[in-house]
C-alpha cells in the first residue's frame, strides 16, 4: 500500500514538540512523543500539532479490497481534505481497559465471558455505548484532579491513527496482523491491549481490537462542510462516530479513513473507546 507522508505542520507548543514535528516536516517521519501516566495507570502520549490529509483519496483502492462495496459506500470518506490541528494533545496509548473501567465505574457490563478471562484487566472495555463512554469520562474527571479527560474528535483520532501516512493504512496490508487484532488473528474475541506493534506515534490498537467511539456526531456529507482547522463535526445528529475496526472485522474495515456510526445508546460487543488527557 501507498505510504506517502504529509509534510505540512503548525501549532507547535513546546521545544520537544518543535523538534519532533520539524523532523516530521523535513523527513516525512513521525516519532513517539512524551508519555505521561495518571493515577489509574493509564498512559498518554503527546501527539504533536500538525496538518494532515483527512479522508480517503485512494477510493478505488478501497473498493478493490472489497469488491462487494457499492459505489457510494465510501463517499462519506470523501473528499480527502487538509485539516490542521492547532494544539498538541495527549492520547491514551491504548483503549480503556476493563481493569480501569472497573476501578472507575465499579461495574462489569457486557458478556460475562470477557470478565472471566484470566487477564481480563488488560483486555479492552467492550460492549460500550457512546453514552457509557461519556459517563466514564464524567466519572474519571471527578476522580482525578490532575487531568481533564474527553473523547477525541474524529479528526484527532484519524490524525493519530494515520501517524504521518496518507495511504489506506500506515503499514502494508500484508503486515496488518503485526499491528492489529482482527478476524484473521483474534479468535473472534478482544485481546490484551498493546500486544501488537504501536504506530509511529507510539499508540497501540488504533486499528482493530475494539471499535473506538469519538466525540463527533456522524454526518455523511460532513467532509465537504467542516472547517479546515480543529473541526468538531456536526452540531447535532442521530448517530455518533466510531473508528478503527475491531477483533470481529475483516481486513477492509481496518483503515484510518473508514467511518462507522451508531445511535449513542447502542451497545455492541465490539465497541470500546480511548480518551484524551489534558493537564489541569
Amino acid at each position: 500500500m501507498d505510504n506517502n507522508r504529509t509534510t505540512s505542520c503548525s501549532g507547535l507548543n513546546s521545544r520537544r514538540s518543535y523538534f519532533a514535528v520539524i523532523l516530521f516536516c523535513i523527513t516525512g517521519l513521525v516519532q513517539a512523543g512524551e508519555v505521561i501516566e495518571n493515577r489509574f495507570g493509564m498512559r498518554f502520549v503527546k501527539i504533536p500539532a500538525g496538518t494532515f490529509t483527512m479522508g480517503t483519496a485512494e477510493v478505488e483502492s478501497a473498493r478493490m479490497e472489497f469488491p462487494e462495496l457499492k459505489p457510494d459506500d465510501v463517499l462519506d470518506e470523501t473528499p480527502a481534505h487538509p485539516v490542521t490541528l492547532s494544539q498538541d494533545f495527549y492520547l491514551a496509548t491504548t483503549e480503556v481497559t476493563q481493569g480501569v473501567w472497573f476501578r472507575v465505574m465499579e461495574n462489569k457490563p457486557g458478556p460475562e465471558a470477557f470478565w472471566a478471562m484470566q487477564d481480563w484487566q488488560q483486555r479492552p472495555m467492550a460492549s460500550s455505548s457512546w453514552y457509557m463512554a461519556a459517563r466514564f469520562v464524567e466519572e474519571l474527571n471527578k476522580l482525578d484532579s490532575d487531568y481533564r479527560y474527553r473523547l477525541p474528535s474524529e479528526a484527532q483520532w484519524e490524525y493519530a491513527a494515520r501517524a504521518g501516512s496518507t495511504g489506506l493504512r500506515p503499514m502494508p496490508v500484508e503486515n496488518l496482523d503485526e499491528y492489529a487484532w482482527f478476524i484473521n488473528n483474534s479468535g473472534d474475541k478482544p485481546q490484551v491491549v498493546a500486544t501488537r506493534k504501536p504506530n509511529a506515534f507510539g499508540v497501540y490498537d488504533m486499528l482493530g481490537n475494539v471499535w473506538e467511539w469519538v466525540d463527533d456526531w456522524y454526518g455523511a456529507n460532513s467532509y465537504a462542510q467542516l472547517l479546515a482547522a480543529d473541526p468538531a463535526g456536526p452540531a447535532e445528529g442521530f448517530a455518533k462516530v466510531r473508528r478503527g475496526g475491531s477483533y470481529h472485522c475483516p481486513v477492509h474495515l481496518l483503515r484510518p479513513g473508514y467511518r462507522a456510526a451508531n445511535k449513542p445508546g447502542i451497545v455492541y460487543e465490539v465497541n470500546g473507546f480511548r480518551v484524551i488527557a489534558e493537564p489541569r
